[in-house]
Order: C-alpha cells, then sequence, then structure tokens
C-alpha cells in the first residue's frame, strides 16, 4: 500500500505556494511519536478507518476462501429420502469431498484416488440411460423435483467401468462373484403419514428384524425385506449389467425402497460431485414439531439427532 493511500484522511501542510503572511508553523517530523497535538489528531482520524479496513479485508479474504472451498473441495447437502436408509437417514446434512475424484491426473501426495467399489458418492441425476434396457421401467419419472443434471442423487458405488453385474434377487454378482453385502432384514416405515399423529411416519427409520444382524458377510450393510431374504419374494429376478466405460452402476442400501441404477441406468463419471464424508446435523423429521413462535428452537433441541454428529459415512 503506497504512502498516499495509508496517509488518507491525515491533515497535511498547505503547499508553500498557497501559505499566507504570518509566523510558519514547525512540520511535525515523520518519525514524531504522535505526542503532538497534529499527531493526536492524526491518529484520532485515522485509526476507525484502519479498523475498518482491516475488518473489510479480512471479510473479503474470508468470503474467497470459503467460496474457493465449496467449489473445489467441501459441499453440503441434505438427504430428503430414505433410498440409503439406515446407512444415512432422512434429515442427514452431509459434507461431501470433491477434492478427492477431483478429475485430471492423481497427484501423489495429495489426498486424490479413484472411485472404489463400495464408495458412497454424490451426484447429479443423469436422467434416463439411453438404453432399451431400461424403457421397461415406468418409474422415477422426471419432474420439477428430479431434475436430470441438477437434482443431487446420493448412492453407493457397485459396478465399475466394464464390470459385469447381475442381480439375483438380494444377491449381487460382480464378473460372476458374489458381492460381500452384509444383508439385513429389515422393514419400511409407511408409504402414508398416519393423521392421528403429530409426527410424521414417512421419515422414520427402518426397523430391523434381524436380531443380531449379521456381522462378517460384508464391509457394509444393505436392507432387504424379511420376505426377499427368505426367497419368498418372487418379483425381484434376475438383472444383468454391463457397466459401460467411462459409468458407474450405483444402488441405494435400502434395496427394495431405492430408484437407482437398476431403473435409470449409469452414472458418467463427469456428474460425480464427490464422496460423502461425514454427518454434521442431523434433524429426525419423523418427530413431532412444537408449536408457537420459538418452537423452531424447541425442535431444533428435541429432534436433533445428536449421536449422528460427525459420524463418519461408510
Amino acid at each position: 500500500m503506497s504512502k498516499e493511500q495509508r496517509g488518507a484522511g491525515l491533515a497535511e501542510e498547505p503547499p508553500a505556494a498557497t501559505q499566507g503572511p504570518g509566523p510558519r508553523r514547525a512540520r511535525v517530523p515523520e518519525h514524531d511519536d504522535g505526542t503532538g497535538e497534529d499527531g493526536a489528531g492524526a491518529q484520532t482520524q485515522g485509526a476507525p478507518r484502519g479498523v475498518v479496513r482491516e475488518y473489510f479485508e479480512s471479510l473479503v479474504v474470508t468470503a474467497i476462501m470459503a467460496l474457493f472451498g465449496m467449489t473445489f473441495v467441501v459441499q453440503a447437502v441434505k438427504v430428503p429420502t430414505g433410498s440409503m436408509q439406515n446407512t444415512i437417514k432422512i434429515g442427514d446434512h452431509l459434507l461431501v469431498n470433491k477434492f478427492i475424484f477431483a478429475p485430471g491426473p492423481i497427484v501423489p501426495f495429495l489426498p486424490q484416488r479413484e472411485i472404489r467399489r463400495g464408495d458412497i458418492i454424490v451426484f447429479k441425476y443423469p436422467g434416463k440411460f439411453p438404453s432399451a434396457q431400461f424403457e421397461r421401467y415406468n418409474v422415477n419419472d422426471d419432474d420439477e423435483n428430479n431434475t436430470p443434471f441438477k437434482t443431487n442423487y446420493v448412492k453407493r458405488v457397485v459396478g465399475l467401468p466394464g464390470d459385469h453385474i447381475e442381480i439375483r434377487d438380494a444377491r449381487v454378482f460382480v464378473n460372476g462373484q458374489p458381492l460381500g453385502e452384509r444383508r439385513v432384514a429389515a422393514n419400511n416405515p409407511p408409504d402414508a403419514d398416519d393423521p392421528r399423529t403429530s409426527g410424521d411416519e414417512r421419515g422414520a427409520e427402518l426397523s430391523i428384524t434381524d436380531d443380531p444382524p449379521p456381522a462378517d458377510e460384508g464391509q457394509y450393510t444393505v436392507y432387504w425385506s424379511p420376505d426377499t431374504l427368505r426367497g419368498d419374494n418372487h418379483m425381484q429376478g434376475e438383472t444383468v449389467f454391463d457397466v459401460p466405460a467411462g459409468h458407474y452402476l450405483v444402488l441405494g442400501d435400502n434395496r427394495e425402497n431405492s430408484q437407482d441404477s437398476r431403473f435409470w441406468g449409469y452414472v458418467p463419471r463427469h456428474l460425480i460431485i464427490g464422496r460423502a464424508m461425514f454427518v454434521y446435523w442431523s434433524f429426525d423429521e419423523s418427530l413431532p414439531r412444537s408449536e408457537g413462535s420459538f418452537g423452531f428452537l424447541s425442535d431444533f433441541f428435541q429432534n436433533t439427532r445428536w449421536g449422528r454428529t460427525g459420524t463418519l459415512v461408510r
């Protein structure tokens, strides 16, 4: 910053050509400690402007860093549906690591890597894949709440480019080998809200029927209805997918309540935003809401799932 900028607002001596007759006032040296009358006036006038400028510069730098972080490093998303329950619950607010899957070459000393099977990713909904294989599904029609290339989805990666995927009833096979998944029997909450209650049952968690659930079948848990796991639900059948290059096959952990690659196809690499990291806040939307002007404060403390704060998404 130049001397002219730093001196803005200070009382300066006028040029000699404009001075009138009379005794000339001594000029305060540049190294004066400001204890004189002129120095005191300079400090009184200059200090407020300097403080304001410092605060302004700090805010600008903070805003730039926040914008950079939200653009290239992290992003916050909210989960409004139950396709990933109980791994991710309705009302969870997640932080997404956008840097880990950044496009371009992977630099060894940076926290970057390729997408792996089992990763939970956030991506832009791609719309229905242009293949006759998916035309038979008359579900998940695009609407204002489900817009291709705009609406964010959260799913788990099951198929990588080039994989041959078979889904037989409640089993997933990758290139002929069974995929290691911990399969748990669970029931979904009701599809309709009960008007006799003050809560919204549709946002409740899955009710687990396995006691205890299996513990050593895989690194993550997926949920099927008890009928499907017993083999009584023959509606599942068998589905086969060949994942094309540059695409991924994704499924929800709530396997019988998830609109995913089985229905609309594959996710192109360029639509993947990042990997879900952890829950920074979770609000149980199935619980009753308080009334009154400050009901939202009561709801915040009573309906927040405090135990999920900071939970890693796996």
